[in-house]
């Protein structure tokens, strides 16, 4: 784990918030006002518990993964890349007013991640149906 960096002290929801995304490019956040970083909410059909359920399903599905903190409304898992070793901070956030789980994805080491927090995103909205 020569790349896996420090755990940030600052995640967890904050006043219904998650925390910002810094002025680097390796962050995604479903609730940043800058457009650089502002990718859509996950959209859920079902109960929130099932919601919960299904995400922690697919979290659990997907490579080089680990949930280290999970309640009722919020997930927060570790996703690890398979040649360094570079630790992403991955968060859920069931948002029980919006009826949406907000999210938020962030490299702890470096500048650019090459899209791949976006990516990620993407491909747990996906099978998220």
């Amino acid at each position: 784990m020569v790349f896996a960096g420090k755990r940030p002290n600052n995640l967890g929801i904050s006043n219904g918030k998650l925390a910002p995304c810094p002025n680097s490019p390796n962050c995604v956040s479903s609730q940043s006002a800058d457009a650089s970083h502002k990718i859509a909410p996950l959209i859920f059909t079902s109960t929130t518990e099932e919601a919960i359920s299904n995400l922690k399903q697919i979290i659990e599905s997907l490579p080089r993964t680990k949930i280290i903190t999970e309640s009722q409304d919020y997930l927060y898992a570790e996703f690890k890349s398979a040649l360094l070793g570079f630790v992403d901070d991955v968060e859920f956030y069931l948002d029980r007013n919006a009826n949406v789980i907000q999210v938020r994805s962030a490299s702890r080491l470096g500048q650019s991640d090459l899209g791949v927090n976006g990516q990620r995103i993407e491909t747990i909205r996906a099978k998220l149906k």
